[in-house]
């Protein structure tokens, strides 16, 4: 009996074991190395990796060095971006999952399909998209100023059009995934709890608050903690629109680490200031997930 159970634990285990080899490595181990790069003086073009231990780390914290200001005025920009974005990534991802859900179920699966579909598109595609729509002299958003006789904006090169311009692009491109998120809730809350609230007299305002809000909950929680961890990851946006500009009003985090790595060619100091932003990710999540649900579920 006792090796039947054990034989069969090893065979259910098994089928566990690709996704722990994937998972080690393609993140453990690469998580661990950036660890290891960071603690090194770690010049890309040097055969002599020195050991420094938390020297990098030391020198982020340091205010007046190069690395300090390096890591906190794109984390600045990172946070303004993550302040912009996420309430709207949940508002408008639920919005439309309500619009798509009053629809008639004949049209629902297309309208579906259309919000979903530039969540497909590549980021190169995306920014080709909205270049041709926010350029200062030829673009669409410009020239339909023009024709009602008002001012053109620079979307991508004055403040705070940059920041507008970064937003819009980015609720166009992954607000399609937040809706189909929200649609596979709604569709899991009971259609006899409505039912009865309909019978003591609630309106719809009433409903959505009391019974669909609490219902949906749980994948509110995962819509806010995954919107966050992509905002925080910007890079695309910024740096195929705006590269940055105007100045380095919207150069993120992610753009100076990356600068930092294989411009400087600094690996040492760059993969510090990624332990440190992945560091600040999991804080974030922790607390975000401590204010929804508190200590206790």
């Amino acid at each position: 009996m006792l090796r039947a159970s054990w034989r069969s634990r090893f065979t259910s285990s098994l089928f566990v074991l690709p996704y722990l080899a994937c998972f080690a490595l393609f993140l453990l181990i690469p998580i661990l190395y950036g660890i290891y790069i960071s603690l090194h003086e770690f010049e890309l073009l040097s055969k002599e990796h020195p050991f420094v231990g938390f020297q990098h780390y030391a020198s982020i914290f340091t205010p007046g060095t190069y690395l300090n200001s390096l890591f906190f005025n794109g984390l600045w920009a990172t946070f303004q971006f993550v302040l912009y974005s996420v309430p709207l990534l949940i508002a408008l991802g639920l919005a439309l999952a309500l619009l798509v859900n009053a629809l008639p179920r004949r049209i629902r699966g297309l309208f579906r399909t259309f919000y979903f579909l530039p969540y497909a598109l590549s980021a190169s595609v995306m920014a080709v998209i909205w270049l041709m729509m926010f350029d200062t002299n030829a673009g669409f958003i410009n020239s339909f100023l023009a024709k009602l006789s008002l001012d053109p904006a620079p979307w991508l090169t004055g403040r705070p059009w940059a920041w507008i311009a970064l937003v819009l692009a980015t609720l166009w491109w992954t607000i399609g995934f937040n809706m189909v998120i929200f649609i596979n809730a709604l569709n899991e809350v009971p259609e006899d709890h409505y039912e009865a609230a309909s019978i003591d007299g609630a309106n719809a305002w009433r409903k959505f608050v009391a019974i669909t809000l609490p219902s949906i909950r749980p994948v509110m929680l995962f819509v806010l903690i995954t919107s966050t961890i992509a905002s925080f990851n910007i890079y695309a946006q910024p740096f195929l629109l705006t590269r940055g500009g105007p100045g380095d009003s919207t150069k993120v985090l992610l753009i100076n680490i990356l600068d930092q790595a294989f411009i400087r060619k600094e690996l040492g100091s760059a993969s510090a200031m990624a332990v440190l932003m992945a560091l600040l990710i999991m804080a974030v999540s922790v607390v975000q997930y401590r204010l929804t649900y508190g200590r206790k579920e």
